[in-house]
């Protein structure tokens, strides 16, 4: 059985020196030109210590596609050199850099559109949201592609596709979000079209560096009766995985959360999705409530995953990495304690008054 500290070689010939990857966390903490911060940066430092992957925090790819105060920008040529220090930072501790890329679709903020307007796969009334027209999509699929050029600019290793957390591209899959009649629309061929294009985009914008890495992200499983379900989610594993990135990331509240529909509902969706994968040489990576260094282990020691990803264990210790490499376990924070401060966990301000948020 593979350990958690062993070195991991992806399809492209990129070495990660362990399983251990830092989740994408939103860190509100940004200027309002979407450019790192001195704070943001010493948030980031210690945290990507002893990690083989640090996935950086959703960034966006075009000013229609901000879903958070303080959120990063890969919108254009001037943010490179901002998106630089970042990367720097990250592998100064060793870690390959990772750089999530996003649009935030309905869950965009309306002030942040630049006159725009919120666009989703279809109208949506109570948040005020239009249906993006074939036009727009057809831009948002070139501005992946443009971010993913910047982020190799700016010396990333990789790009990790959001296609997550009830934002755009998960609406375009959702039968609950997606009501449109066109070809991005009805049904499941069709509303994996807008993903798979958006992958296309960014391999094509990669294919003169094949050393550069591309993940995708997803929910493999919506609350909603016209949701998404793992049958969905298989049939876009299957689209991925044909054109061979170098790895897929389940979004999960709980690293053992079991199928609910579309699939079998005694086993995980983690476990599932890695059988699928298993005559492929894409790697999956694995997250939810893990907190501590011996949860990330023994999650990693299932088998059901060759990373195991670290969202509230790192922002309660940014030494977690190097923790489980000395083995050292000892007065390990397993949650935030919100009578202390943003200096006892060396955050930014702005993220420390969203804690209530992240330990809810």
């Amino acid at each position: 059985m593979a350990n958690i500290l062993d070195r991991y070689t992806f399809n492209n010939g990129v070495v990660a020196k362990n399983r251990l990857a830092v989740a994408p966390m939103t860190h509100w903490s940004s200027d309002t030109n979407g450019h790192a911060t001195a704070e943001e940066l010493a948030y980031i430092k210690p945290r990507a210590a002893g990690f083989g992957l640090f996935i950086a925090a959703a960034t966006a790819v075009n000013p229609q596609s901000r879903a958070f105060v303080g959120e990063p920008n890969a919108c254009c040529d001037d943010d490179i050199e901002h998106l630089k220090k970042v990367a720097d930072t990250i592998k100064s501790q060793g870690a390959l850099a990772i750089l999530q890329i996003h649009h935030g679709g309905k869950e965009t903020l309306p002030d942040a559109t630049d006159g725009l307007g919120v666009v989703a796969p279809s109208a949506d009334a109570e948040r005020n949201a239009r249906e993006i027209s074939l036009s727009e999509i057809e831009q948002t699929i070139a501005d992946f592609g443009q971010a993913t050029r910047r982020a190799m600019a700016a010396g990333f290793d990789g790009v990790e596709i959001h296609g997550a957390n009830n934002y755009l591209l998960q609406q375009f899959v959702s039968p609950h979000h997606n009501h449109r009649t066109d070809q991005y629309g009805g049904s499941l061929e069709n509303r994996l079209r807008f993903p798979v294009a958006v992958l296309e985009s960014v391999q094509a914008a990669c294919q003169d560096n094949p050393k550069f890495i591309v993940g995708y992200r997803i929910t493999p499983e919506e609350p909603f009766a016209d949701g998404i379900t793992m049958t969905d989610t298989l049939a876009l594993v299957d689209e991925l995985a044909r054109r061979r990135l170098q790895y897929i990331h389940i979004s999960l509240q709980g690293f053992y959360n079991k199928a609910r529909r579309g699939a079998d509902t005694n086993r995980t969706r983690l476990d599932i999705i890695h059988e699928k994968l298993q005559n492929t040489d894409i790697a999956l990576i694995g997250v939810g409530g893990l907190r501590t260094p011996q949860q990330a282990i023994d999650a990693f020691n299932t088998g059901t995953a060759e990373f195991t990803a670290i969202g509230l264990g790192v922002l309660a210790n940014p030494d977690f990495a190097l923790r489980v490499k000395d083995g050292n376990f000892a007065n390990i924070r397993n949650t935030i304690d919100l009578n202390q401060s943003a200096d006892d966990y060396q955050m930014p301000q702005n993220l420390w008054e969203k804690m209530a948020w992240f330990v809810r």
